[in-house]
């Protein structure tokens, strides 16, 4: 057995799994600490179906406190931000477009310095190490605890930033942690420096929360190793967290969409995850979900992640509903539902109250809502089914039919059938499909690099990046014999001369539980 956990913003979700198989799911609101609610979790899931320690092979966990760090400006680690491509790039340098109180929140420091590379591997220029000394002494002296270090085109060669790391670690010794560009982000400079800084920042917190993560799994007697979502749907293991905290960001949709894979059956699909404040639809392809093309913006600053492609609607149980408009949201009342929503004896008129007033759900005081016109009733439902319908056809490639599934407690404000969709399939446990898909993620490698493709040389060249994934996927935890390529593109760059090419491969397997 395996246990998968959600930590949202109103709710942390669990499963208790065997396989593919749900045993068993539960919803506990989300504490302020985070932690305890996760105990909370794991001791609903042993009371539902009684289970030893010993028993668990795995607990994947999918959690919002490193994205609500950032957003808050919090718990922030001083940080400086160390660019190589002088005598280039000079004219942005980095963190230029940062919001002024998230640079405060991290003190932030940047620093030029000579290096960096043109895309096909030419130098642009040598690395000079008294340079690089002399920055370090400044961060040092200004109490920096955390160095981003990023070097143009470092995804075509980055031995410049770990000989600049190694250089840098020897001035500021252990205790200041270290994180590159070329394993953070993708093609694209500033995008990849900010994820760089982003990650930088959080290394302290993901040490914090590491550590209270898996002090609340044993406190429950679970000997087994813990894994973190990451924003792609596959895993990653507490060392690679501590790394890598950045990789996080976007893991409660992305699970919601996996879970829905699952329960559904379906690999290709449009996803409608309704929480307490959103709605969030998206799109499975092959089991996955569809990334955004577009950069991506996380608390004002410009990053190249690899984040599901998800548009986001004011909709959900805890949303506003106006009376004279019929319009729902995107004001919330959130976690105040139980306090706020006219069928637990407030005064505000909720999307909840709509749906327990039209026998859709029952929860609280049906009396509460009992004088509420079935005409307008109707009249909302309708208003949401149609806002809906217009996202999931906004969000889809073609004209061709595809099936609509949803998930979330929310999508009880539903209909059964969708304009434009038809039958909307509500799949058992759909409730809790955000556990059900932290519990069943896998693991990937991704490449994605600038080559210089020699005449005759293109088969070889992807044979050879294609087994790169592989490996790489292999050496995040995936059993060998699982593997496979679920993503390739391969895009001619004809502004830069030598046939360049920016291939990218992502390779994904099943958790090798037995490695």
């Amino acid at each position: 057995m395996h246990i998968g956990i959600d930590v949202g913003g109103t709710n942390t979700d669990a499963a208790l799994m065997e396989g593919a198989r749900t045993l068993v799911g539960i919803k506990h609101s989300t504490t302020e600490d985070v932690t305890s609610g996760i105990v909370q979790a794991i001791s609903g899931l042993r009371a539902e179906h009684h289970f030893e320690g010993a028993e668990i092979t795995a607990v994947m966990i999918g959690t919002t406190h490193f994205i609500n760090a950032l957003v808050q400006a919090k718990r922030l680690a001083p940080t400086a931000a160390l660019r190589l491509g002088l005598p280039a790039t000079k004219a942005l340098p980095p963190l230029v477009d940062w919001p002024e109180e998230l640079k405060g929140a991290i003190q932030a420091r940047s620093y030029l310095a000579h290096g960096g590379y043109e895309f096909d591997g030419r130098p642009i220029s040598p690395i000079d190490p008294e340079e690089l000394r002399a920055h370090a002494e400044d961060m040092r002296a200004n109490g920096i605890r955390s160095v981003a270090i990023s070097s143009v085109f470092s995804p075509v060669n980055h031995d410049l930033e770990v000989e600049a790391a190694r250089i840098i670690g020897e001035v500021l010794g252990d205790d200041v942690a270290i994180s590159l560009s070329h394993e953070v982000g993708r093609i694209g400079l500033l995008e990849r420096e900010n994820a760089t800084v982003i990650n930088a920042a959080l290394r302290e917190l993901a040490a914090e929360i590491v550590d209270g993560l898996t002090a609340a799994v044993r406190a429950e007697g679970i000997d087994a190793p813990i894994f973190l979502s990451q924003n792609d749907g596959t895993l990653m293991d507490e060392s690679f967290v501590r790394r890598y905290p950045v990789a996080t960001f976007a893991s409660g949709p992305t699970n919601s969409m996996r879970g829905a894979a699952l329960t559904s059956g379906l690999s290709t699909c449009a996803v409608i995850d309704v929480g307490g404040t959103t709605a969030d639809v998206g799109l499975l392809i092959n089991g996955f979900p569809r990334e955004t093309a577009n950069e991506v913006k996380v608390a004002g600053v410009r990053t190249n992640f690899r984040m599901p492609d998800v548009l986001s609607l004011g909709i959900g149980g805890g949303s506003i509903v106006n009376e004279a408009t019929a319009e729902v949201g995107p004001e919330s009342v959130g976690y105040r539902i139980t306090t706020d929503a006219l069928v637990f004896g407030g005064d505000t008129l909720t999307a909840t109250d709509i749906a327990v007033a039209a026998g859709r759900a029952n929860i609280g005081d049906v009396s509460k809502v009992a004088h509420l016109d079935p005409a307008f009733v109707q009249r909302v439902l309708d208003r949401i089914a149609e806002r809906i319908s217009d996202a999931v056809d906004r969000m889809r490639t073609s004209p061709d039919p595809i099936q609509v599934v949803a998930v979330g407690g929310g999508s009880v404000l539903l209909p059964d059938t969708l304009p434009l969709f038809g039958t909307v399939l509500k799949p058992e446990n759909y409730a809790v499909a955000n556990a059900i898909g932290a519990s069943i993620a896998q693991v990937g490698g991704e490449i994605d690099k600038v080559y210089s493709i020699d005449p005759g040389q293109r088969e070889q060249t992807i044979i050879d990046v294609r087994a790169e994934a592989v490996e790489k996927a292999v050496a995040a935890g995936a059993k060998p014999s699982t593997v496979s390529i679920i993503d390739f593109d391969e895009v001619p760059i004809p502004y830069l001369p030598g046939n360049a090419t920016r291939i990218r491969v992502k390779a994904v397997g099943d958790l090798d539980m037995e490695g």
